[in-house]
This record gives C-alpha cells, structure tokens and sequence, in this order.
C-alpha cells in the first residue's frame, strides 16, 4: 500500500507540470481510502459533517443504520442550510418545494416525496412511506397529507409563502438573487450513506432542489437510481449537482454496477462522469455534477467535475474531504 508521502509526492509532482495528473492522485488517494471501522459515514459537502456525526452517535446509542441516515438528514433539513429544508432557496414563485428519498439494503426498500409544501423533515416523510405504504414515490398535495396523517412536523404552507413577496422584490432588484446551477450558493443536496457493523448499507437525500426553479420541478433526489441507490450485495451511491444531468443517465445506479464489476468507489464515481461528459455536448464542468459512493469492504470514494469537498466519518474519525476535478 502506498504511504501518504508518496502520494504528496505524486501531487506535488502534478503541481510542477510533470506528467503525473490529479487523476492518478486521486487513485493514489482511492489506495487509502478505507477503513475497518463501522459505522462507516459519507456524505455531500462539508454540510454533511454535522449530520454525519449526529448519524455516528445514533448508531452508537444502539440506532440502526436507517435511523442514522434519518437523524444525520435531519441535522441538515434543521440548519438553517439555504439548499436543504424549508430554509432553502425558494422556486420561481417564491417558496420551498422539497424532495427526499431513502433507501435500505436489505429487501432493496425504497421511499421518497417530491415537491412537498410545508414539511420540515421530508426523510422522515421519505422513511414512513417506505415503511407504511406499498408505494415507493408520494408527490405534493398527496405527500403533504400523508406527512400531515403520520404527525410529522409541519408549518402553514400560507406561513411558508410569506417568502414569496420578499425574494420576488429581491429577485426583482437584483437579478444576481437567483443562484445559478452548480453555484456556491446552490449546492443543492444532502446525500448520506452509512455503513453499519453487520453490513447493512442504508442512505437519504433531501434537498430544497434548484433555486428559481419552475414549481412542479423534481430533480434526481428523490429518484431512485438517480440520486440514490443502495445495493446491500454491493454498496451504495448519492449525488449532488444539477439534478437534470444525474437523472437522464441513472447515474448512481451505474455507479454500483461499475462497483459490482470490481472498481472501487473512486473509481467508479470518476468512471460515471467520464461516461456522461462522452455523452452530454456540453463542457464537462457545465454539467455540474459530483458523486459519493462506499462499498461493502468499507472502501469509499468521491468524484465531481469540479472540486469537490464531502465529509466522511467512522468512530475516531470526521473530517471534510476534497478532490480535485476529475
């Protein structure tokens, strides 16, 4: 196994303009990437770091993984985050629509909303229709009354709408108000996978989606195999980025299978983009797109088509990782 030190040295090598590129740091870095450790914690952002502990501690206070997926989740849905939540950004007329989705390994159980009003924690929404109904998607009104019939926390949509009035002057003034795709001020997404002690493999999504979006708009998020997909076999994959261009190639699916085939989390979360951006005739760092993924030997691994910082964690360990662009 390579030490750290060889891979500085290769990373210093790329920065001096030799041949030795970040792509093969980042597979250099992919060779330490994993630990013996469970829970074994990654998830989108430095955001996620908060919610990766609180999903750490649950574990630890003898919660299973689906319950540190929820209450991680939850920990972001409660931040204040302008991408997560009823804080989020607001859609074109002026307030939060939510998606969410959760997943569980075993018996591939599945259960997501989409364009939700007025729900503070749509992953618990998410998990009771998984749990609750023989459905796998609930959409808007119907999502808001199944939240609203099982007490999960609520606010007056009208309330929630009072947002409506201030950012369309905003917006008005100041055109700059509505946060482009891909931007700093619209990463839109927690996504969350857990490892636990036994091998059980559980992840979430929630995310207010794409400020200014058109109401209505559902992005890969609440999608499975878009924007989450868990195979208890195997391992698991989350997105982030503009959903639009994670959903048109069921793009953590493949990242599974490509981990099914052999590669390791790393790789296959780079392979993903490659395959996308050979497809998509847009430039690679206009689609806006970043991946996390583990396996069930405990390795993990990121990629994204620009810098991309996540937050992984496992008992003595949480910290805030970057890769360069792939």
């Amino acid at each position: 196994m390579l030490n750290r030190r060889q891979i500085i040295g290769g990373m210093a090598a790329a920065a001096a303009g030799t041949a030795f590129t970040w792509k093969q740091a980042n597979r250099l870095m992919a060779d330490e990437q994993k630990t013996d450790k469970r829970p074994l914690i990654i998830s989108t952002w430095p955001f996620g770091k908060a919610g990766n502990e609180k999903a750490l501690a649950t574990m630890q206070n003898g919660g299973s993984t689906l319950d540190a997926v929820e209450q991680g989740i939850k920990v972001v849905e409660d931040s204040g985050n302008t991408s997560v939540g009823l804080s989020g950004r607001p859609n074109a007329a002026g307030y939060s629509q939510l998606d969410s989705c959760i997943m569980h390994g075993p018996d591939h159980q599945a259960g997501a909303v989409c364009a939700i009003e007025g729900i503070v924690h749509p992953i618990s929404v998410a998990r009771k229709v998984m749990e609750e109904t023989p459905h796998v998607m609930l959409a808007g009104e119907g999502a808001r009354w199944f939240a609203l019939q099982h007490g999960i926390k609520s606010v007056d949509v009208q309330a929630d709408q009072a947002k409506k009035s201030e950012f369309l002057a905003a917006k008005k003034l100041n055109s700059s108000s509505e946060a482009k795709p891909g931007s700093a001020e619209n990463h839109d997404t927690i996504t969350m996978l857990v490892l636990g002690p036994d091998g059980t493999i559980s992840g979430g999504c929630s995310t207010s989606g794409l400020a200014n979006k058109i109401p209505g708009r559902v992005g890969d998020s609440p999608i499975i195999g878009s924007g989450l997909y868990v195979d208890n076999e195997v391992g698991a994959a989350g997105a982030t980025g503009v959903g639009e261009n994670v959903m048109r190639y069921c793009a953590t699916f493949l990242i599974v299978e490509f981990m099914r085939q052999g590669m390791d989390p790393t790789m296959a979360c780079q392979k993903v983009i490659e395959r996308i951006a050979g497809m998509d005739p847009r430039n690679k760092k206009d689609l806006a797109i970043n991946f996390i993924a583990l396996d069930k030997q405990g390795r993990f691994g990121a990629a994204g088509t620009d810098d991309f910082p996540h937050s992984v964690t496992y008992p003595g360990f949480s910290e805030v990782l970057t890769v360069k662009a792939t």
